[in-house]
């Protein structure tokens, strides 16, 4: 729920909510609200939570469950070696189960 994820977010940044509410110039009532499911950000500010907490929109608003590696810096050879790493991990993993 959007809502965890908010409240378990600022927790893992060790703010509270009249720290976001400042970093984002709202009223901490509109973390609180946010973060009871009472309503829920505007797009304006899932975008603006995502990029404060580091994450993607997806994840804070739990859309998916995939995850993303980024190979922003990495020569070609760095990024066939990680993705024959990531191929190799799933082919293990699956004969594990």
């Amino acid at each position: 729920m959007v809502a965890d994820r908010i409240k378990d977010l600022r927790e893992q940044n060790n703010w509270t909510q009249a720290d976001l509410a400042k970093l984002l110039g709202i009223t901490r009532s509109s973390v609180n609200a946010w973060e009871m499911g009472i309503s829920v950000p505007s797009t304006q500010y899932v975008v603006e939570l995502a990029n404060l907490f580091k994450v993607s929109t997806d994840y804070l608003l739990c859309v998916d469950t995939s995850s993303t590696v980024s190979v922003d810096g990495l020569t070609e050879r760095d990024i066939q070696l990680v993705y024959s790493l990531i191929c190799h991990l799933k082919d293990k993993n699956k004969h594990e189960d």
